[in-house]
Parts: structure tokens; C-alpha cells; sequence
């Protein structure tokens, strides 16, 4: 059995972000709330998500404008403080992403017992941070040697804020990275987090990927959501739970509470 069906079983997963306010360091960082105004605004952001009952969350620094290739370390030590006081309210399978730097994702990972991680570990890219070279090798490589081969990868190939400089088709690419760098599940994106990937790239990935689980990792939406799934074997979502369905927005109780609502209908329950 795959890492990942042992992780979510047989259900098409919806994992949910809770998008951590700016860490220190960063320019949006507000230095009047702290580190505690950052505690308290990600538990709200987990209760909500939890009591509509999302199959997985997973904590990223979205916040930590311009991004980063590679991850000043304060922002991954605040990352694992602030998961570290949520750590005994977690009551769902949680995953970490540290924007863009595999190895910071992996370590943090590691400090804090989570069960997936999400990254660009593979492709050339140029981007708006620059060119964009991730080595799968090496991440993965780091993350046996921390002691975490349990560990579930999820790989996004359609690099958000980029171009990639690979210019075989996409599902080509995805098919590719799944025979050299063994990725437990491919994400499709959109161009910008809170851009739905196009229809026609899930399609095709999912139709040259038919061994590993293939899911829609941004722009997903309350009205969009059963025919991603008819496609896709899962989903993450952020921007639709929020107020007004805006990224930088709290998550909003109730639409998070709707979107799971149609979720479980698309799913028969």
C-alpha cells in the first residue's frame, strides 16, 4: 500500500491551509502581536477547519512576502514554535510547507511530527524569485537521513509564480518526475496561489500519471469542487475557506463548514 492511501485511505482528501501570519524577519511581519499574535490567529484558523471537518491541514508560510528560495531560519524556527503550541489541538493529519525551500520543508517537517510535506522539488524554473533549480535528490536524501522515510511527499509541478524552462508538456513533465524522483502524489497548479490549475492540465496529468495519486492544488472553489474530484484524487484548498475568499483573510467558519458539505456530497458521504 502507498504511503499516501495509508495517510488518507481510500477518500479523495481535502487538505486545508492554515496560512501563518508573517514570521519574524519577514517585511510584513507585525512586530506589535509577536510570535503570540501569530499563535493565536493559526488556532482560530485550526478550529474553524477542524469543526468543519477537513481530512488533513497542512501549515505554510504564505504570508512571508517577497518569497524566498531559500528560508531565512528564523522563519522556520518560528514555524515550528508556533505548530509546537497548536501541536496538542492537531487533531487531524497535518503537513508543513516552508515557501520555496524543500530542505527547510523537510527539517521542519521533522521538528514537528508532520506527516506530509508539499514543495517544488523538481523542474528549472524561471521565476519571479529568481532562477529555480529544487533538487529532489538531495530533499529526499535529507529526509532518510533525518529518519523520516515515512515521510509523504507531495510534489507540485506546476511551479506557482514561474515559468518552467522545461517546455515538454506538462503531463510529460509529471510523468517524468514520478520515474526519477518518486514523489508519493503530483499537485497541479494554477499561476498564482488562489488560481485554479486548468481543467485540461489535471486531465492530463492524471491520464500519464495513473499510478500515483494526482490532486488540484490551488484555486479550488466551492462551485468547482465536485468536478475536481471527479478527476482528481483529492484537493488542497485555502483561499475559498476564507472570509470573502480572500488569501489574506481568516478562514471563515461557515464557508469552510459549506465547501466540506458539498465536499461529502461529491464523495456519496
Amino acid at each position: 500500500m502507498s504511503k499516501f492511501k495509508q495517510l488518507f485511505g481510500d477518500k479523495k482528501p481535502i487538505i486545508s491551509m492554515v496560512h501563518l501570519l508573517p514570521m519574524p524577519g519577514s517585511p510584513l511581519y507585525d512586530a506589535d502581536a509577536g510570535i503570540d499574535g501569530i499563535v493565536a490567529a493559526a488556532r482560530k484558523d485550526l478550529t474553524a477547519l477542524q469543526e468543519a471537518d477537513v481530512d488533513a491541514v497542512m501549515f505554510g508560510n504564505e504570508n512571508d512576502r517577497p518569497y524566498e528560495l531559500k528560508v531565512d531560519i528564523a522563519s522556520t524556527a518560528a514555524m515550528a514554535y508556533v505548530i509546537g503550541q497548536l501541536r496538542n489541538e492537531i487533531k487531524k493529519p497535518f503537513g508543513v510547507n516552508v515557501l520555496w525551500d524543500p530542505m527547510s520543508t523537510v527539517a521542519l517537517a521533522t521538528a514537528t511530527g508532520a506527516s506530509f510535506v508539499r514543495e517544488i522539488f523538481t523542474g528549472t524554473y524561471a521565476s519571479d524569485m529568481g532562477p529555480w533549480t529544487p533538487n529532489a535528490g538531495e530533499a529526499l536524501r535529507y529526509r532518510n537521513r533525518l529518519g523520516r522515510d515515512d515521510l509523504v511527499m507531495l510534489y507540485n509541478v506546476s511551479a506557482e509564480f514561474a515559468d518552467s524552462m522545461d517546455k515538454r508538456p506538462l503531463a510529460d513533465r509529471a510523468r517524468s518526475a514520478v520515474f526519477s524522483s518518486i514523489p508519493d502524489a503530483v499537485l497541479v497548479s494554477g499561476a498564482i496561489t488562489g488560481e485554479a490549475a486548468e481543467m485540461t492540465d489535471l486531465k492530463s496529468v492524471k491520464e500519464k500519471v495513473t499510478d500515483t495519486p494526482v490532486l488540484a492544488n490551488t484555486g479550488v472553489r466551492h462551485n468547482t469542487v465536485a468536478d475536481i474530484l471527479e478527476i482528481a484524487d483529492g484537493c488542497i484548498v485555502g483561499s475559498s475557506l476564507k472570509v470573502d475568499g480572500n488569501t489574506w483573510n481568516p478562514v471563515d467558519p461557515e464557508r469552510a463548514k459549506e465547501f466540506m458539505q458539498i465536499v461529502k456530497a461529491a464523495r456519496g458521504g
